[in-house]
């Protein structure tokens, strides 16, 4: 138990730790090529658990500055499987809520205008917000006023005062990103309408756990979240969980939780506070062997790329993103096993995975130098990718989906 560490979400003194995946680089910080071997700041990367509101985080807090400001790479448009998820999402929004020109939708963490934008074609007024510059220029080009400041109630209070209250509030994949919880669902609820409703996705810690998806953890992900501990943070703030959905094939499990003003709980809800109760996922038994899972992935995988080397195989990576950045630090898989990594991000291409420094190149580097394996670290996009490359898999190019155990992928 670590007695120096408060619970981020409820303040409870004393975590448990279940799991240390060492010291490595910020995911996201790709580096340029020239940079040298050993260059890289690194940060402690320890997992722990909450018994009061069962809220698992990880116990190192790097600041949001050095995290998703100018060294902060990802693009939501690059992916089309989140595009239509997106659109789907947006749609599902404007027939449900009845949006029209008279509406207020804000997303937080909007990234470069990928959902937004449906709303925008729609003659739904939006505003985005989003401090990573580079998507909010990318966004605003898209026709999506975007706001580049990090959000909390300070921001909540001026938008509201400035523009009115939100009917629906949007945030995807950012509540995990945030180390002052309370301050973040609190702007919520004073931006959003008596009558409105906040939708938030995030990986599901179930999933994380029971699947093995340890490369879904980094310091960028403050935290990891369950319908239960989402429940407590909700209603420590004003807000309530009324509905639930999970979507199985994004991000390898995602839940996206309503929330609302007025307490409302569907059966849904009911549900899964049950089930998480009966599986036990509200005591730190549930989560004990989860490092001995993680490190016989590690085990498997590197005896697979070792065995494949030693046979004389050539070895490419798809997809520098943060999740892959996790694997090759916890795992140490550098340029002996893995030549290059190949993504469609160009603002990517280039640079160096941190840590490791493999080289970042185009995808169509599958089809000029045709390695005979390709380690899928965007293995959450899996189905969308072999489609991608089914040319270089008729060519006989294979690959390796490493979680939630080795496989190959011919």
């Amino acid at each position: 138990m670590r007695d120096d560490l408060t619970c981020r979400s409820c303040g409870e003194p004393g975590l448990t730790s279940f799991l240390d995946l060492g010291s490595t680089p910020l995911s996201d910080a790709l580096v340029p090529g020239d940079t040298p071997a050993g260059a890289d700041e690194t940060f402690p990367l320890e997992v722990a658990f909450c018994r009061n509101c069962s809220l698992v985080q990880i116990t190192e807090e790097v600041p949001p500055s050095k995290l998703f400001v100018d060294n902060y790479l990802y693009f939501s448009s690059f992916s089309d499987h989140l595009l239509r998820h997106s659109r789907e999402n947006a749609l599902a929004h404007i027939e449900r809520q009845g949006l029209g020109p008279e509406s207020f939708v804000v997303e937080v963490a909007s990234n470069d205008g990928y959902l937004l934008k449906n709303f925008v074609e729609a003659g739904v007024p939006v505003l985005g917000i989003d401090p990573a510059p580079t998507q909010a220029e990318a966004a605003e080009a898209n026709g999506v006023p975007t706001l580049t400041e990090f959000f909390g109630i300070d921001l909540a209070r001026r938008i509201a005062a400035e523009r009115g209250k939100a009917d629906v509030i949007i945030a995807n994949n950012v509540m995990a990103h945030v180390p002052d919880l309370n301050g973040f669902v609190a702007g919520y609820a004073e931006l959003l309408k008596d009558t409105g409703v906040v939708t938030v996705e995030n990986p599901y810690v179930r999933d994380l756990i029971d699947h093995g998806a340890f490369d879904t953890i980094y310091h960028e992900h403050f935290c990891y979240f369950s319908c239960s501990a989402v429940n407590a943070l909700a209603r420590r703030n004003g807000l309530f969980l009324n509905h639930v959905e999970y979507v199985p094939d994004l991000h390898g499990g995602t839940l996206r939780w309503h929330l609302g003003k007025r307490d409302e709980p569907s059966e849904t809800v009911r549900s899964y506070l049950r089930e998480e109760q009966d599986k036990g996922m509200l005591d730190i038994g549930y989560y004990k062997d989860f490092a001995t899972r993680v490190h016989g992935i590690r085990d498997g995988l590197l005896d697979l790329l070792r065995g494949l080397k030693a046979q004389g195989n050539t070895i490419a990576a798809y997809g520098a993103a943060a999740k892959g950045s996790t694997l090759v630090n916890f795992m140490g898989i550098g340029t002996d096993l893995v030549d290059f990594v190949v993504d469609r991000n160009v603002h990517k291409q280039g640079l160096l995975m941190p840590g490791v420094h493999i080289p970042i190149v185009g995808p169509e580097a599958l089809l000029e130098r045709k390695p005979d394996y390709t380690l899928l670290l965007a293995w959450n996009f899996k189905d969308e990718i072999l489609a991608q490359q089914d040319e270089y898999r008729r060519a006989g190019g294979q690959f390796i989906v490493p979680v939630p155990e080795p496989q190959v992928v011919a």
